[in-house]
């Protein structure tokens, strides 16, 4: 009786911890993921990243943005920790990224 009892008040619990899973937290990667970030908090265009030390232990990421209409972009700062933009500064408009060739 007992057992059973116990196993009754487990399997929710279990079931609650096991639905959480499908959320990725934590260190940023790679480039994509910093590109991503980037571009969705200044509505422009990712075009270059690099990794760059960042408070000491963790790292970050440095993003060129291009602003389509503007004539100076972005260069922000992501936090690999926080997976925030850490700061923006503005720069004279990166050149567009290549683009891709279409085969015939």
């Amino acid at each position: 009786m007992n057992a059973r009892l116990a196993a009754l008040l487990l399997a929710p619990a279990m079931i609650l911890c096991a639905g959480g899973r499908g959320h990725h937290r934590g260190p940023l990667v790679s480039e994509h993921d910093a590109k991503a970030i980037a571009a969705r908090d200044t509505g422009g265009t990712a075009v270059s990243a690099r990794e760059i030390p960042l408070n000491g232990a963790s790292g970050g990421w440095e993003v060129d943005v291009r602003m389509k209409d503007e004539s100076r972009g972005w260069r922000c700062t992501i936090d690999d920790d926080t997976r925030t933009v850490r700061s923006k500064t503005r720069i004279p408009n990166p050149p567009p990224p290549p683009t891709k060739r279409r085969r015939k």
